[in-house]
């Protein structure tokens, strides 16, 4: 009996230490959310020159930047398709604006949480200062959500990857 209560009280020692909490966070008032390893304190939002709705938002956990930029397009776009081709084109948009110098390439079909009304794109991306970046971007025909985690060391991709799949859409 001593022996299990010395073990589970390391066990809970040690998830206490390392433990990390998961928690889901609305994205502004854009109706979606996504889970987060650390708290966005807030969500900024802009309009783009279409006039749709634009919220941005990040924070940093053990040396990882997480961060999601929701596009609540002011049209909904009936064709997915055209709905992940526009969600490539943003990408590129944003491979400029981040200074990324190499990418992998896009890895395309992706669904989220099984939803066949979404698709999702997903890249691996370094910068001009070195910084190992994972994307992946999601489109359900009224929303453009992409999702980022980077770092200057390697990335965590097992938490990373909980992190891109962990959006919800509305």
């Amino acid at each position: 009996m001593r022996y299990l209560l010395v073990l589970f009280g390391f066990l809970l020692i040690v998830n206490c230490v390392f433990g990390q909490s998961f928690k889901k966070y609305p994205i502004g008032t854009s109706g979606c959310s996504a889970y987060f390893f650390c708290n966005p304190d807030k969500f900024d939002l802009s309009k783009s020159p279409d006039s749709s709705y634009v919220y941005t938002g990040e924070c940093s956990a053990e040396d990882v930047t997480y961060g999601v930029i929701c596009v609540k397009l002011k049209d909904k776009i009936d064709d997915l398709e055209a709905c992940e081709k526009m969600l490539i084109s943003y990408l590129d948009y944003l491979k400029g604006s981040l200074n990324i110098i190499s990418a992998a390439g896009y890895g395309k079909g992706h669904k989220l949480k099984d939803r066949q009304d979404t698709r999702g794109v997903i890249d691996y991306w370094q910068d001009k200062d070195k910084a190992n970046w994972k994307v992946k971007g999601w489109t359900d025909s009224k929303y453009i959500v992409v999702m980022y985690a980077f770092t200057t060391k390697e990335l965590p991709e097992t938490k990373v990857n909980l992190f891109l799949d962990g959006l919800v859409l509305p």
